[in-house]
C-alpha cells in the first residue's frame, strides 16, 4: 500500500514537472515571436510576416534581420547563460544570494575587458583591437571572471555568513570599478571612447560575428552544465558527502568554475553587466518545480531565464514609443523583489532541500 502511494505521488510529480516545462517552452516561444513583432518602431504584423516569406531589401527586412531577430536570439542566449551561472554559483557556494552580478564575477569580466581595451592604449588603436578578433575580448572576460570566482571561493571557505560574503562581493565590485576608473584616466582618447561604447552594450549592439562567438560560448557552457548536474547534486549535501561517493572535489570545482566563467564572462564581454537575472531565476525555477534536483533545475532555469530575458527586452523597448529603456533597469525591477523574498524566507526555511 505504501509503495502504491509512493508511485502515485511520483507519477504526480513527473506529470506536474512535464506541465511546467511545457508551459515554459510555450511562453518562451510566444515571447520570442512578440520580441520580433514589437519594438520601438511600430511595424504592421502583416508586413513582418510578408518579409519572413518574401525577403527582399526593404526597410522592414533591415529592421527584422539586422536588429530584431539578432536581438531576440541574444536575449535567449543571455537568459540561459546568466541563469545557469547563477544556479551553479548558488549550489557551489551553498549561498542563496550568490550570482555573477552580486558577487562581482561580472565586474571581474569587465575588468578583463578593460585590461585589453585600456591597458594596451599606449601601443594599440581601435583598428588594432578590432583585428585581434572577438575571441580576445571573450578570453579576457573569462580570465577576469575566473580570478574573482577563485577569490570569492577562498573567502567563502573562511567566512560562513552568507551576507558577509555578499558584502565582500559588493566591495570587490567597487574596488574593480575604482581600478577601471584609474585606467580610464590614463588611457588614450580613442581607446577610452572604445571602452565607453562597450560599457553601453546592450542586447541590440552585437555584430553578426560577435553573436556567433556568444552562441558558441553559451553552447559550450550549456554542454558543461548538463554534464555537471550530478556533481551539483552531490555538492548540495556538502563536500564530505560528495567525497564519500567518489567525487573528485578539485576536478568538479574546476569544471563548474570554468562553466560559470564561460557563461557569465561571455555575456559581460558583449552585452555588459546585466544584473539580477543570475540570482533571481534559479529561485524562481526551484519554486516552480518544488525541487533541488539539478536534473530539473538546469533545464528549468535555462527556459525560465530565456522567458524572463525576452520579457525584459520587450518591456525595455517601450513598443511603439520610439524610446528604449536600459535593459538593466527592467531586470532589476524583476529581480529585486525575488531577492527580497529570498532574504525574508531564508530565516524560515532552507532553500536547498526538498
Amino acid at each position: 500500500m505504501i509503495n502504491q502511494s509512493a508511485d502515485i505521488e511520483l507519477s504526480g510529480m513527473i506529470r506536474r514537472s512535464s506541465i511546467i516545462f511545457s508551459l515554459l517552452l510555450i511562453s518562451t516561444a510566444i515571447l520570442f515571436v512578440l520580441d520580433i513583432f514589437l519594438g520601438s518602431v511600430s511595424l504592421k504584423p502583416a508586413d513582418i510576416i510578408h518579409s519572413v516569406f518574401h525577403s527582399g531589401s526593404t526597410q522592414i527586412d533591415t529592421i527584422l534581420y539586422k536588429f530584431r531577430l539578432p536581438k531576440a536570439i541574444t536575449a535567449l542566449l543571455v537568459g540561459v547563460a546568466l541563469s545557469l551561472s547563477g544556479l551553479q554559483m548558488q549550489t557551489l557556494f551553498r549561498n542563496p544570494m550568490a550570482g555573477p552580478y552580486v558577487l562581482g564575477v561580472s565586474s571581474g569580466a569587465s575588468l578583463g575587458v578593460a585590461l585589453v581595451i585600456l591597458g594596451f592604449s599606449a601601443g594599440f588603436t581601435t583598428g588594432n583591437l578590432h583585428a585581434l578578433g572577438n575571441w580576445v575580448i571573450v578570453l579576457s572576460a573569462w580570465t577576469g571572471a575566473m580570478a574573482v570566482m577563485f577569490l570569492i571561493m577562498y573567502i567563502s571557505a573562511r567566512v560562513q555568513d552568507i551576507f558577509v560574503i555578499l558584502i565582500i562581493g559588493l566591495m570587490l565590485s567597487g574596488a574593480i570599478s575604482a581600478i577601471v576608473t584609474i585606467m580610464q584616466y590614463f588611457s588614450s582618447e580613442s581607446m577610452l571612447k572604445t571602452y565607453i561604447i562597450w560599457t553601453m552594450g546592450s542586447l541590440g549592439n552585437l555584430t553578426t560575428s560577435q553573436l556567433n562567438v556568444l552562441m558558441i560560448s553559451v553552447l559550450v557552457g550549456i554542454i558543461m552544465s548538463l554534464g555537471s548536474m550530478k556533481m551539483l547534486n552531490a555538492f548540495l549535501l556538502g563536500e564530505s558527502y560528495a567525497m564519500s561517493i567518489g567525487l573528485n572535489i578539485k576536478a568538479a570545482r574546476t569544471i563548474i568554475f570554468g562553466c560559470t566563467c564561460i557563461l557569465a564572462g561571455s555575456v559581460t564581454a558583449f552585452c555588459g553587466p546585466i544584473g539580477f537575472i543570475g540570482i533571481a531565476v534559479p529561485h524562481i525555477a526551484r519554486n516552480l518545480f518544488k525541487t533541488s534536483d539539478h536534473r530539473k533545475l538546469v533545464p528549468g532555469s535555462m527556459i525560465a531565464g530565456s522567458s524572463i530575458m525576452l520579457l525584459s527586452d520587450i518591456i525595455s523597448q517601450l513598443p511603439g514609443s520610439g524610446n528604449m529603456l536600459p535593459i538593466n533597469s527592467i531586470t532589476s525591477l524583476i529581480g529585486i523583489p525575488v531577492v527580497l523574498w529570498v532574504i525574508i524566507r531564508s530565516g524560515k526555511k532552507s532553500p536547498w532541500h526538498d
